[in-house]
């Protein structure tokens, strides 16, 4: 069992920086490739970015690339998402979520991921 809380969402100007933290419980945190997802009001749940249980691999979605950096400190039990640049567009509740490393590299679909966060609000005004 994995328990996920996210934090460091909030309000930010256009252009302006957020750095979202996910804290786990559980002494497999490593056995996991952690993601991070987001979801606008009326739309579907989308995949942001995603990091595998060594750190060694990352995914991101065309629309962040070279914005966002998805990291993780396994000794600390937690992963990180630095959002630089933010758009209106980023609006969303922003989620972490744990898949089981055994399904390999960067799972990408949701339902490759067993446990999930809470969500923090991120809104980006223009």
């Amino acid at each position: 069992q994995v328990q996920l809380v996210e934090s460091g969402g909030g309000l930010v100007q256009a252009g302006g920086s957020l750095r979202l933290s996910c804290a786990a419980s559980g002494r497999t945190f490593s056995s996991y490739a952690m993601g991070w997802f987001r979801q606008a009001p009326g739309k579907e749940r989308e995949i942001v970015a995603v990091i595998s249980w060594s750190g060694g691999s990352t995914y991101y979605a065309d629309s962040v690339k070279g914005r966002f950096t998805i990291s993780r400190d396994n000794a600390k039990n937690a992963v990180f998402l630095q959002m630089n640049s933010l758009k209106p567009e980023d609006t969303a509740v922003y989620y972490c979520a744990a898949a089981p490393a055994v399904r390999g590299g960067t799972p990408k679909q949701l339902y490759e991921y067993d446990y999930w966060g809470q969500g923090t609000q991120v809104t980006v005004s223009s």
